[in-house]
């Protein structure tokens, strides 16, 4: 048998792992950096921090964070504005239930721990929301709905129909004009960030506008509500709401920049629909005749525990987005960076440690 032949691997070009030294750590830029030449998962922080990075600081590059799980009742939408506020994300693409939940905060509202031990059936009796370890109030979503109701009612858009992303703008409108707190929709508005609930229907925010439209056409008809079965229901119009006008906005300003990013957190909806842009333009070159520049994404950085053997497109990975006309490959020139992590661990870790290094490269110019 032939003898190992042993290397060296500076001299075969391998690079050497750091040990971490918090001596010499100043900020949350130098720990993530550090981190970054370890191992396992703080490595690939390292190198999430390294691709976000590169995204923000492109001028030419337009930003698109995606947002799904339940990430607004966990505390962490103030790191979503401060995004928002810095000019580091250009559009937002979320769940509708993460928006809702948001909200209630934004006006004012509480989320409340839940306690091992209490009983989901008693929680339900008394208007608690369990997601998890965190309770959201009944009544804080009924207060969401009295807002929701008022903007449907009275900030219509000019040709009467609605999208999410007209929706999301009308509200933090009036956010705005209230002088709320933080608030995502907020900080978007103030900044021209379109924000798209792909999946309206399936959210809080969905089924207010369809008990808005309800009760509007039957007061107009002249009917009781407690009198209504369920058939003049199925019978009611729909409300004025055309989801296309949302692929129509996102798909113009995607071809707007000259490059792209993803950052996303999770996966869903949210990140399948914001990630098949580049799809919708092959598909109607090859099936309409059209001569299309279809769009790819340079950069992409996710942060998600889902693992890639499931087969589902929330922890897929960015290599097999490739092959389907998604992503540019990283022989191209793509640059991607994927944490396998709880996103309320990581992603406070990582935005903080972005804002520094951008903060850092602003005062150094």
């Amino acid at each position: 048998m032939a003898r190992r032949e042993l290397h060296d691997g500076r001299t075969d070009g391998l690079t050497p792992l750091e040990t971490l030294d918090l001596g010499q750590v100043a900020s949350f830029a130098d720990l993530v950096d550090a981190m970054g030449r370890t191992a396992f998962g703080g490595r690939q922080l390292g190198a999430a921090l390294h691709v976000l990075h590169r995204a923000a600081s492109d001028p030419d590059c337009a930003l698109v964070l995606t947002v799904s799980g339940a990430m607004t009742i966990a505390k962490q939408g103030k790191i979503i504005c401060d995004l928002i506020d810095r000019g580091v994300v250009q559009m937002i693409v979320a769940t509708g239930a993460l928006i809702a939940h948001g909200l209630t905060e934004s006006i004012g509202c509480v989320h409340y721990r839940y306690e091992p031990g209490m009983d989901d059936r008693s929680l339900f009796e008394k208007g608690y929301n369990r997601v998890y370890d965190t309770l959201e109030m009944e009544a804080n979503l009924n207060d969401v709905e009295r807002l929701v109701r008022d903007v449907l009612s009275r900030d219509a858009p000019d040709d009467g129909v609605w999208s999410s992303a007209r929706l999301c703008r009308a509200i933090g409108k009036r956010l705005d004009d209230q002088a709320a707190g933080p608030a995502i929709l907020r900080s978007a508005y103030l900044r021209d960030v379109p924000v798209f609930i792909p999946a309206f229907t399936d959210s809080e925010l969905g089924l207010d506008m369809a008990a808005w439209q309800l009760l509007g056409q039957w007061q107009a008809d002249g009917l009781d509500p407690r009198s209504v079965d369920w058939q003049q229901c199925l019978a009611t119009a729909p409300p004025p709401f055309n989801p296309f006008l949302d692929l129509w906005e996102y798909a113009q300003r995607i071809a707007a920049a000259s490059k792209l990013g993803i950052f996303t957190i999770g996966g869903g909806v949210p990140r399948n629909w914001a990630q098949q842009i580049g799809p919708f333009f092959d598909v109607v070159n090859a099936r309409v005749g059209t001569d299309w520049s279809p769009p790819r994404f340079q950069y992409g950085v996710r942060i998600c525990p889902e693992p890639v053997h499931w087969g589902g497109l929330s922890g897929c990975t960015y290599s097999e987005g490739v092959s389907w006309g998604k992503f540019v490959s990283p022989e191209e020139g793509g640059r991607f960076a994927e944490v396998h992590a709880d996103a309320t661990l990581a992603l406070p870790l990582l935005a903080k440690a972005l804002l520094e290094k951008l903060d850092s490269q602003r005062n150094s110019t």
